[in-house]
């Protein structure tokens, strides 16, 4: 009786939900703004306020939110200032939508996940993302032209490895 979404963070990240009979997935909501800096320059925000509502809908789907388990795929915080800046932005957005709901969330690692949903011996991003992609239209047909558009399966594949856990 429990649903499950998986989040891919990050500006360019989906959001999965899984139930007993059914699924969706969907982008990430954005809006660009100019940048806080000095410079000419825009950059990609999350749109918190519709990712709240597209949470709530997904809740209200499913009927219940204490069944719901919401798993965030934990940031990027390795090299590059505008990379860990971009993800630690993105993660506060979304934990605002997820906490203003009232939904329990935990973080993941991406390799916790990809073991166990990816085949063994993908190294890279391309490898991963192509690895992502071809797994979950494997196993998600229905959202092939999602899949197709985001370039990857992370949310769907993330939720679904939370399923196969009974986590």
């Amino acid at each position: 009786m429990k649903a499950y979404i998986g989040i891919d963070n990050g500006v360019t990240g989906s959001i999965a939900f899984i139930g007993d009979d059914s699924s969706r997935m969907f982008q990430t909501p954005t809006h660009k703004e100019q940048s806080y800096t000095k410079k000419k320059a825009q950059i990609t925000r999350i749109d918190w306020m519709s990712l709240e509502i597209a949470l709530a809908n997904l809740v209200d789907t499913w009927g219940n939110a204490k069944y719901v388990r919401v798993f965030i795929e934990r940031p990027f915080t390795g090299k590059g200032y505008k990379a860990v800046v971009s993800g630690m932005r993105a993660l506060e957005a979304t934990l605002i939508a997820v906490e203003r709901y009232g939904l329990s969330y935990q973080y993941i690692d991406s390799k916790q996940w990809q073991r166990e949903m990816l085949p063994k011996g993908c190294k890279g991003t391309a490898e991963l993302k192509a690895a992502s992609k071809d797994v979950g239209i494997r196993l998600f047909p229905q959202h092939k032209e999602i899949i197709v558009k985001q370039k990857d399966a992370d949310s769907l594949l993330i939720a679904e490895w939370a399923r196969r856990n009974d986590l």
